[in-house]
C-alpha cells in the first residue's frame, strides 16, 4: 500500500502532462494500478441515482450541478474518479495540510474512530472498485437557470396523444404537460421486439437470466441512439435509467433457491446459514469472579453518613469547584457548605411545602432534578438534600423547548415515577418556556409539576432541634437515573442505598482513591460514570473535584487538560471524544504537564473505536508527561453501573491488552485474532479486570441464557451487589435484565445468584482481561449476522475527503423491511459541499461498507447541517433519528437507496408451469363441483312492457314519432355554472333543430360521409346528432379543445378528425374561430381541416325526405376514446346496437316518460354519450344535464341540481364524485342551511370503465349522509370498448320495487392480493393481512350474457375463477371503426369463440380481467343471484417477477405511506417499477417520501422500486372518467416534460 502511495503521489513525468490522450491515460493508469488491483470477476456494478430540479429544497438560492452532457450520446456522466486519483488526493492534501495549515481543525478527523489501519483498508476496498457511471438523483431545476424549452426537451413523440381533454385537477397548470404529436407505430413494435428479450426483473435472478436483460437493454440502448422516434434520443430521463438498468446487470448474491411449497403462500426466502461460516470451538467459559471487597475501618454506613462526617470534621476542604464558560472557576463548595446548605433544602421540602395543610413530600416520594449542565454545584446540594430528606432524586436534562427530542418520553418516565415537584435553579427556572399565565409550560406527554427553586432565599434554616434521619444503607431506593432505550422509550434505572454504597465501595478500591485527592470530571455529572465520580465516590473520600462543563469544552476543548495541570489533579474521568477534540486544539499550548495524572479513565473504553483516540492522545501528550500506564478505559451501563476498569499501574496489574479481531468473525459472534493486514479487521483494547466483588460471565445474546464458549461473543452478565436493581415500574423487564439465571449448555444453572445484563456484547481475554466489542443497543442483525453500528460509522468515517459531512454527527440503525433489518445511514452534509461531490462521498461509503463489512447499506441520507436531533450533551439522538426516518420527517437534501443489493429475501420469481389444457379445466371443474363463471341479465325476449318505442327500428324514428305524438313533452334541460336553466328542448323542438342540421347537410354530403361533432356539453350537440341521422350522415362526438390548452387538446382533436375519416366538422361559432386561430396554428396544421360548417344560425327550411338506412345493421355512430394506456380506438355501432342498448337500459333503470334523471358525465363517448344523447328519446323521460365542467367553477351544481329537481336517479363519474367529496367535504352544514337534500335519491350511478374505488364511493355516502343520502344509493357500473353497458345496479324502484326486482345491494368480497398476482382468486376475511376489497360491478343488463375464460387457452373458467370477462349481447358494438397503435392485438375482440364448451356463441373480450361468484342473495326470479366483480384492465398489468400486478394496489399502498402524497402512479419502464408520487406539502418533504414508497413497495407486494418520482400535485394527467393516464405520464418522464421535485434512482 505504501509504495503505491509513493507511486502515487509522485506520478512518473508522463502522467503530469496535461496532452494525454485518453486512451493513453487508460494504458498508463492501468500500467500503474496493475500490480496492486487483483482482477475482480463478477463484482456487481452498483447503480445510484440522480437530479432534476435545483435551486432546491433547504435553500432555493442554492444552485445545483447540472450534469455535463456528452455531445454523442445523451448519457449523463457521473464519473467516479479512479481510486489512484482519490488516494493521491487525500495523500496529498494530507502533505500540503501539513504544511500549511497546522491549525486548522475542520478538515481533522474524529479520533474516536480513527485507525490509520482502517483507514487504509477502506482505501483499498475503494481502489477494487472500478470505475463507475452511476445515475445521480436529480433535483428540480429552478426557474432562473432553465434555458429555454427548446433546448433542454427533445421533440416530443410520446407514444399516445392526452384523452379528450382532460378534466384539470386542482393545482394543475393548463400547459403543465405538454405531451404533443404522437407515437410512431414503427417504434411500437421495435420496442416489444427489443424487451420481449428480457425476462428479468430484478437483481436477483440467474446471471444468465440477466445477460438476457442486458442484451435486450443494449439493444434498446442502440435502438433509441439510431432512431429518432420513439424515446427522444437526447432525454436525460432514458439515459440514467439506462445507467441504472447497467448498474443492476449482473445479480451480485448467489441465485435463489426453488420454494413455492404451498400453493397460496408466497415464502420469502430464508437466508440459509453458511456452511463454511466460522463456529465456536472453544469450551464452555467459566464465569470470572473479581478480587473480594476489601473490609475498610470506620467506612461509613451511609453515604448521607459520609457526608455528615466531613461536613462536621473538615468542614473547610473544598469538595467541587465550578468553572464558568471562560474557565475561570466560578464557585468552591466545601464539605461544610455542601452539609449545611443539604440540611437546609432537606428540611423545607419535608417541612415547608404544602398542600391543603397536608406536607405535598412524604419520605420515599419521587423528586425531579432539573439543572443545567453549568451549575454542578446546585445539583450536588439538591441530590444530597433528597437523600437527607429520603426523597428519591430523579435527574433529567433540562428541557429547552416543548419538542425536544425524547422530551415526551422523559415525560412519560416522570409520570410512571408519579414525580409532582421538580427542583431547579433561579436561572434555569426564568429560561423555561412560560404559558400565558407566566408559569412553567406543561411540555408535552409531561404530569403537571410544581416547580421548586432550590437557591438560598427559598430554603429556611431548619430548627437547632431538627436532624436528618441518618440510617444505615438498605435496600430502599436511593436514586432514579433514566437511560433510553434502542427503541427510544425511556426507563427509569433504580439504585437502591446499600448498592449505591456497595459501588462507591468498589471503585474506590479498584481506582485505589484516597482522601483529598484532586479529580477532573469532563462527564454529565447527572449519570453515569459522572455521577458515580464525580459526585458521590468523590464525597465517600473527601475527595475535590473540578467539574468541566461541556459548554466550556466547545469553547475550549484544551481545558480539562489545562485544569489537570492548575489544580495538579491526580485522577481525571473522561470521554474519547474530550481525548480527540483537545488533539485538535493541543498545538497552541506548550506549557502544560501531564505528570500529576496517576489515572486517565476513558469512561466509553468499551466502544471499541476509543483506542485509536487513546493511542493518538499518548502519541503527543507522552511528550507533556503522560504515562502510557495511567490510560485506564473501563466498562459500564446504566443497568449494571461499572462492569470493569483499568486498575492504575501502582497496583501491580497484568500490562493491557489489545485484540486485532476479523470482522467476518465478529458478524457471526466468533472470535477470530487476525493479522493486521487484512482488511476487515476490528483492533480492540481490554478494560481492564472486572470490579471488586463481581462475578461476570458471557452468554449468548438471544433466547435462553446459555454460556458461550471461550471464542464466542455474547453479551456480558454481572452479578454484584453494586448494580442497579430494576426497571421503575416495569416488572417484566426488569425480570429479563435484573434477574437472569445464565445456565451451561446442558441447562443447569450456573449460581443461585441472579445476574444483571449488561448490554455491552464482549468476551473475556487472557490474563483474565474484559474485552468488549459492541453494544446491544447498536447491535443489527441483518440476514443472520450481526454488525455493530460503531464500526459502521468507523468505516463511513475512514472515507476520505471528510470535506461532505460533519465529523461526529452520523446516525447508524436499522430498520426492519421485508422479515429482515436493513441498514440505514444518516449524516449532515455540510452547506458548502455541492450534490456532486456529496453524492460521490455517499457512493463510496456504500462500496466500502459493502467491502469492509459484507453487508448492503439500505439507505444514506444526508441531512442539512444542525437538522438532526441532538443527545443533551452533543452527539446524535439516534432512536429519534430513526422515528423521524420512519414517519418521514427527516427532510434529507440527499439519498440513496439500496434495495436491489440488500434485499435478497424476495420470493423467487414465478415459473409460468405449462397450461392446463381447456378441456381437462372443465372435467376437473366439474369433478370439483364447481359450475362454469357464467351468468346473464333478464331475458329481453320475455319482458313484457308497453315499450312504443320497440316498434321502430331506428332511434332516429322514435324521435320523430315522439315529436308528433307528445310534442310539447320535455326531453332535456341544461343547466349552467350558475345552477339555472341554460336551455330546453322538448321533443319538437329537438326534432325541428335536428331537421336544420339534416337540411343543411344533405345538400352538401353523401349518405354514409362521416362528421365529426365538436360541440360543448349541450342541447347543440343532441341535435346536430339526430341531424346527421336525418342526413344518413355517421357522427363522430368529439370533446372541443380546451381554449387555455391548446398545445396539449387541440391534436387529440384533430387525430379523431383524421382517424375518423370525417369529412365535416360541425360546431358553433366560437370553436370555429378557435379551430382557425393563430394559437391553433402553432398547435396543428389548420390548413388540413376538412369543411367546417358552423350551426350557430341555419337557416329554418325542412329537409326533403328523411333518409331511412336499408338494414338496421348499417352504422349508425362512431364511438372514439383513448384507453387509459394510451390507445386511440374508435368503435361502430349499429342502428340495432344502438337500439337494444337503449331498451337495455330502459328496463334495468325503469325509465319512463314521467321520470326525471339527473346526468353529470361527459357526453363524447362510452355510456355518457348514450346516456346523455340517446337515452331520453328513447325512454321519454327528462334528461338533466350538468357538464361536468362546470364543477370546476361550482363543485356543489350536481347535488344542488339533484335536490333542487328532487332526481331519484343520477349518474356521474368518478372525477365528479371527487370534486365533490374533496371540495364539499368540508362544506356540509352550508349546504343544508341552502336546503339541499339527498333524501330523494334512491340511485346514484358511477359510470366506469375500471374496477369500482370502494374508498371514494364509501367517502361520499358517509360525507353526504348528513343532507340525507341514503348509504344503499351509491352503485357502479361498469361497460368497456367493446360493450358499454355490462352492468348498472339501480336500487329498488317504481311500481317493481316491492318484488325486489332490481336485485340484491351490491355485495363486497376480500380476495387475497398475493393470490391475485398469480390469476388466483382466494376469498379471505375482512381485515386479514394482504387483502383487497372487490365491489361488485352492478347487475348484468337485461339480454347481456358474461362468462369468464382463460386469457390464454380461451378456455372457459370455474365459478370464482379469474380470467377475462366475455360479453355477448345484442347491444355489443360491431367492431373497431380503427385502433390506432396496435390493431393486431384488438383483431379477434369482437368475434371470438371459445376453445372448449359452447364452441358457438360469438363473444366479444372486454380486455378486463374479473371474476363470477354465485351468492346466497336470490334475485326477482327466485334464482340465485351471480355477482360480477371486475378485478382491471389487461393492458393495465404490470408483469412483474412472473407476476401479475394492478397498478392500482401499488398505488393505493404508496399514497398510504405519507400524508403529503396527494396522488401516485406507477408504470414500468424495461422492468424497472417506476413510482410517481404527487407531493402535498413543502418541496423539503420530497426526499422523505423515497424511503417511505421504497418500504411500502417492498412490504406488501414484494417488489423493488426501481424510480421514484415526486412531482407537484396535478402533474399525473387524469381524463374526463377521472382515470390515471399511466402512459402519459411515462412518455412525459422519458421526455423529460414533467419539471419533477426530485427523482431517485434505487441502486
Amino acid at each position: 500500500m505504501a509504495e503505491l502511495m509513493t507511486h502515487l503521489s509522485d506520478p512518473p513525468p508522463s502522467l503530469s502532462v496535461w496532452d494525454i490522450t485518453q486512451k493513453g491515460y487508460e494504458k498508463k493508469r492501468g500500467k500503474l494500478l496493475a500490480p496492486y488491483i487483483p482482477q475482480i470477476q463478477g463484482k456487481a456494478e452498483r447503480p445510484a441515482r440522480f437530479l432534476f430540479r435545483t435551486g432546491f429544497i433547504f435553500a432555493r438560492a442554492h444552485i445545483s450541478v447540472c450534469l455535463p452532457m456528452c455531445r454523442g450520446c445523451g448519457v449523463c456522466v457521473c464519473v467516479f474518479d479512479s481510486m489512484c486519483y482519490v488516494i493521491q488526493a487525500s495523500s496529498q492534501s494530507a502533505l500540503q495540510g501539513s504544511k500549511h495549515n497546522k491549525s486548522r481543525v475542520a478538515n481533522t478527523r474524529d479520533e474516536r474512530f480513527r485507525s490509520d489501519l482502517h483507514t487504509e483498508a477502506v482505501q483499498a476496498a475503494l481502489a477494487k472498485y472500478k470505475e463507475r457511471k452511476m445515475p445521480m438523483p436529480s433535483k428540480r431545476r429552478s426557474v432562473l437557470v432553465q434555458s429555454s424549452v427548446e433546448a433542454c426537451t427533445p421533440p416530443d413523440t410520446s407514444s399516445a396523444s392526452e384523452d379528450e381533454g382532460s378534466l384539470r385537477r386542482q393545482g394543475r397548470l393548463p400547459h403543465s404537460t405538454p405531451y404533443q404529436g404522437h407515437g410512431h407505430p414503427a417504434v411500437e413494435h421495435w420496442f416489444n421486439r427489443v424487451i420481449q428479450g428480457s425476462s428479468v426483473t430484478t437483481s436477483n435472478t440467474t446471471a444468465h437470466a440477466a445477460l438476457n436483460a442486458n442484451a435486450a437493454a443494449t439493444a434498446l440502448a442502440d435502438l433509441m441512439a439510431h432512431t429518432q422516434l420513439g424515446v427522444p434520443v437526447n432525454s436525460r430521463v432514458s439515459s440514467k435509467i439506462q445507467q441504472l438498468l447497467n448498474t443492476l446487470k449482473r445479480p451480485k448474491r448467489p441465485p435463489l433457491r426453488e420454494f413455492f411449497v404451498d400453493d397460496f403462500e408466497e415464502l420469502l426466502d430464508v437466508q440459509q446459514p453458511d456452511p463454511n461460516q466460522p463456529k465456536p470451538e472453544g469450551q464452555q467459559m467459566s464465569p470470572l469472579e473479581g478480587e473480594p471487597l476489601g473490609v475498610v475501618t470506620n467506612w461509613p454506613p451511609s453515604l448521607p453518613a459520609a457526608l455528615q462526617r466531613w461536613g462536621t470534621t473538615q468542614p473547610k476542604s473544598p469538595c467541587l469547584t465550578a468553572l464558568d464558560n471562560a474557565g475561570k472557576p466560578v464557585y468552591t463548595l466545601t464539605y461544610g457548605k455542601l452539609w449545611t446548605r443539604s440540611q437546609k433544602l432537606a428540611y423545607t421540602l419535608l417541612n415547608k411545602l404544602s398542600t391543603r395543610n397536608e406536607p405535598l413530600l412524604m419520605p420515599g416520594d419521587r423528586v425531579a432534578l432539573v439543572f443545567p449542565n453549568n451549575d454542578p454545584v446546585m445539583f450536588m446540594v439538591a441530590f444530597y438534600g433528597c437523600l437527607l430528606a429520603e426523597l428519591v432524586p430523579v435527574p433529567i436534562e433540562v428541557p429547552l423547548t416543548r419538542k425536544d427530542a425524547g422530551s415526551q418520553q422523559i415525560g412519560f418516565l416522570l409520570g410512571s415515577c408519579g414525580v409532582t415537584l421538580a427542583l431547579t435553579t433561579d436561572a434555569c427556572q426564568k429560561g423555561l418556556p412560560k404559558a400565558q399565565t407566566g408559569e412553567v409550560a406543561t411540555f408535552k406527554g409531561w404530569p403537571r409539576l410544581l416547580w421548586f427553586v432550590t437557591d438560598g432565599k427559598h430554603v429556611v434554616k431548619p430548627p437547632k432541634d431538627w436532624h436528618p434521619p441518618m440510617r444505615e444503607a438498605s435496600n430502599d431506593i436511593a436514586y432514579i437515573e433514566y437511560k433510553t432505550s434502542k427503541e427510544g422509550s425511556t426507563m427509569g434505572i433504580t439504585v437502591s442505598h446499600s448498592a449505591m454504597l456497595a459501588h462507591c465501595h468498589a471503585l474506590t478500591q479498584a481506582c485505589g482513591y484516597t482522601e483529598a485527592e484532586t479529580i477532573t470530571n469532563v462527564l454529565d455529572f447527572k449519570r453515569e460514570a459522572g455521577l458515580w465520580h464525580g459526585v458521590l465516590t468523590s464525597v465517600m473520600n473527601r475527595m475535590h473535584v473540578i467539574s468541566i462543563p461541556y459548554s466550556l469544552m466547545k469553547v475550549n476543548p484544551l481545558s480539562w487538560i489545562q485544569k489537570v495541570h492548575t489544580y495538579k489533579a491526580r485522577v481525571a474521568v473522561v470521554k474519547s471524544r474530550d481525548m480527540h477534540w483537545s488533539l485538535l486544539a493541543q498545538r497552541d499550548q506548550r506549557d502544560i504537564s501531564l505528570t500529576s495524572l496517576r489515572m486517565l479513565i476513558v469512561a466509553d473504553g468499551a466502544n471499541p473505536w476509543s483506542i485509536s483516540s487513546c493511542d493518538a492522545f499518548l502519541n503527543v501528550f507522552q511528550a507533556r508527561g503522560l504515562r502510557p500506564e495511567v490510560i485506564c478505559p473501563c466498562a459500564s451501563s446504566s443497568e449494571a453501573m461499572t462492569v470493569a476498569i483499568r486498575r492504575p499501574p501502582e497496583m501491580g496489574v497484568p500490562p493491557p491488552g489489545k485484540a486485532v479481531l476479523s470482522m467476518g468473525g465478529l458478524s457471526h459472534s466468533v472470535i477470530r485474532v487476525d493479522t493486521e493486514e487484512k482488511l476487515s479487521v476490528l483492533t480492540v483494547q481490554d478494560v481492564g479486570q472486572v470490579l471488586p466483588g463481581a462475578l461476570i460471565c458471557v452468554v449468548r445474546v438471544e433466547g435462553t441464557p446459555y454460556l458461550c464458549q471461550t471464542d464466542e461473543v455474547g453479551e456480558i452478565c454481572m452479578s454484584s451487589g453494586s448494580t442497579g436493581v430494576a426497571y421503575y415500574g416495569l416488572p417484566g423487564m426488569t425480570k429479563n435484565i435484573f434477574e437472569t439465571i445464565p445456565v451451561t449448555s446442558s441447562g443447569v444453572p450456573i449460581n443461585d445468584r441472579p445476574f444483571t445484563r449488561t448490554s455491552l456484547l464482549g468476551f473475556l481475554g487472557p490474563d483474565n482481561l474484559v474485552f468488549v466489542v459492541g453494544k446491544m443497543d447498536g447491535l443489527m442483525v441483518v440476514s443472520g449476522r450481526r454488525h455493530n453500528a460503531d464500526d459502521v460509522v468507523a468505516t463511513a468515517l475512514a472515507v476520505e475527503p471528510m470535506k461532505f459531512v460533519y465529523r461526529g454527527r452520523i446516525a447508524v440503525f436499522s430498520v426492519s423491511v421485508l422479515h429482515d433489518e436493513r441498514i440505514v445511514v444518516v449524516a449532515e452534509q455540510r452547506p458548502d459541499a455541492s450534490e456532486e461531490d456529496s453524492f460521490q462521498w455517499m457512493s463510496r461509503v456504500l462500496q466500502a461498507i459493502d467491502s469492509i463489512h459484507q453487508v448492503g447499506v439500505y439507505c444514506l441520507a444526508l441531512v442539512p447541517a444542525n437538522t438532526l436531533p441532538k443527545a443533551p450533551l452533543g452527539g446524535i439522538h439516534i432512536s429519534e433519528t430513526k422515528q423521524r426516518f420512519l414517519e418521514g420527517a427527516l427532510h434529507p437534501c440527499n439519498v440513496l437507496m439500496c434495495p436491489h443489493t440488500c434485499v435478497t429475501n424476495l420470493p423467487k420469481p414465478r415459473q409460468k408451469q405449462p397450461e392446463v389444457g381447456p378441456a381437462s379445466m372443465i372435467v376437473g371443474n366439474l369433478v370439483a363441483g364447481k359450475r362454469i363463471a357464467q351468468a346473464c341479465g333478464r331475458d329481453v325476449a320475455q319482458l313484457e312492457d308497453n315499450d312504443q318505442a320497440r316498434k321502430f327500428l331506428y332511434i332516429q324514428d322514435v324521435l320523430q314519432w315522439r315529436a308528433q305524438a307528445t310534442p310539447d313533452h320535455p326531453l332535456f334541460i341544461l343547466l349552467n355554472a350558475k345552477g339555472t336553466v341554460a336551455s330546453t328542448a322538448s321533443c319538437l323542438q329537438l326534432h325541428k333543430r335536428a331537421e336544420r342540421v339534416g337540411a343543411a347537410l344533405m345538400g352538401r354530403l353523401n349518405t354514409g360521409d362521416h362528421v365529426a361533432l365538436v360541440y360543448p356539453p349541450g342541447i347543440d350537440l343532441i341535435a346536430t346528432f339526430y341531424g346527421c341521422l336525418y342526413a344518413g350522415c355517421v357522427p363522430v362526438t368529439v370533446r372541443p379543445p380546451h381554449p387555455q390548452n391548446l398545445a396539449t387538446t387541440l391534436p387529440t382533436v384533430k387525430m379523431i378528425v383524421e382517424v375518423s375519416k370525417s369529412v365535416c366538422i360541425l360546431t358553433t361559432q366560437a370553436i370555429m374561430k378557435l379551430l382557425k386561430s393563430k394559437e391553433a396554428a402553432a398547435a396543428v396544421d389548420i390548413k388540413s381541416w376538412p369543411m367546417v360548417l358552423d350551426t350557430d344560425d341555419l337557416p329554418r327550411k325542412k329537409s326533403p325526405q328523411m333518409y331511412k338506412p336499408p338494414t338496421p345493421e348499417m352504422l349508425a355512430y362512431l364511438d372514439f376514446s383513448v384507453s387509459t394506456t394510451g390507445i386511440l380506438a374508435g368503435v361502430k355501432m349499429s342502428h340495432a346496437a344502438t337500439s337494444a342498448l337503449c331498451r337495455s337500459i330502459k328496463l334495468q333503470c325503469e325509465l319512463y316518460p314521467s321520470r326525471q334523471i339527473a346526468i353529470c358525465l361527459d357526453p363524447y363517448c362510452g355510456l355518457g354519450f348514450a346516456l346523455w344523447c340517446l337515452c331520453s328519446v328513447y325512454s321519454g323521460h327528462q334528461s338533466i344535464l350538468v357538464p361536468p365542467l362546470e364543477l370546476e367553477s361550482n363543485a356543489s351544481l350536481w347535488l344542488a341540481a339533484v335536490s333542487q329537481y328532487k332526481v331519484r336517479v343520477t349518474f356521474c363519474s368518478y372525477s365528479v364524485m371527487e370534486m365533490c367529496t374533496k371540495g364539499l367535504g368540508s362544506q356540509t352544514e352550508a349546504l343544508r342551511l341552502r336546503n339541499v337534500n339527498l333524501a330523494c335519491v334512491r340511485t346514484c350511478m358511477v359510470v366506469a370503465e375500471e374496477r369500482p374505488r370502494i374508498a371514494l364511493t364509501q367517502s361520499f355516502s358517509k360525507i353526504f349522509k348528513d343532507l340525507g343520502l341514503s348509504p344503499r344509493a351509491v352503485s357502479t357500473t361498469f361497460g368497456c370498448r367493446v360493450n358499454v353497458a355490462i352492468c348498472l345496479q339501480p336500487n329498488r324502484l317504481g311500481k317493481l320495487a316491492e318484488q325486489g326486482t332490481s336485485g340484491p345491494d351490491p355485495t363486497t368480497v376480500y380476495v387475497d392480493m398475493r393470490a391475485l398476482r398469480h390469476d388466483r382468486v382466494r376469498l379471505v376475511e375482512r381485515g386479514s393481512p394482504h387483502s383487497l376489497p372487490l365491489m361488485e360491478s352492478g347487475k348484468i343488463l337485461p339480454g347481456v350474457k358474461v362468462i369468464i375464460a382463460n386469457t390464454e387457452t380461451k378456455g372457459p373458467l370455474g365459478d370464482s375463477h379469474l380470467g377475462e370477462i366475455w360479453v355477448s349481447s345484442p347491444h355489443n358494438a360491431t367492431g373497431y371503426y380503427t385502433v390506432y397503435g396496435e390493431e393486431a392485438l384488438h383483431a379477434d375482440h369482437f368475434n371470438t369463440k371459445l376453445s372448449f364448451g359452447d364452441t358457438q356463441t360469438v363473444w366479444a373480450r372486454t380486455g378486463y380481467l374479473g371474476f363470477l361468484r354465485r351468492t346466497e342473495l336470490t334475485d326477482a326470479s327466485g334464482e340465485r343471484h351471480d355477482a360480477l366483480y371486475v378485478v382491471g384492465s389487461l393492458d393495465e398489468t404490470l408483469e412483474l417477477r412472473g407476476m401479475r400486478y394492478h397498478p392500482i394496489d401499488i398505488e393505493t399502498s404508496v399514497i398510504r405511506s405519507h400524508k403529503s402524497i396527494a396522488e401516485c402512479a406507477v408504470f414500468t419502464w424495461t422492468n424497472l417499477l417506476v413510482v410517481v408520487v404527487e407531493l402535498e406539502g413543502s418541496e423539503q418533504e420530497a426526499l422523505d417520501l423515497v424511503a417511505l414508497v421504497t418500504n411500502v413497495v417492498l412490504e406488501e407486494h414484494y417488489l423493488i422500486v426501481g424510480v421514484v418520482v415526486v412531482v407537484d400535485p396535478g402533474v399525473i394527467p387524469i381524463n374526463s372518467r377521472g382515470e390515471k393516464q399511466r402512459m402519459h405520464l411515462r412518455d412525459g418522464f422519458l421526455a423529460d416534460q414533467l419539471d419533477p421535485i426530485y427523482v431517485a434512482y434505487n441502486m
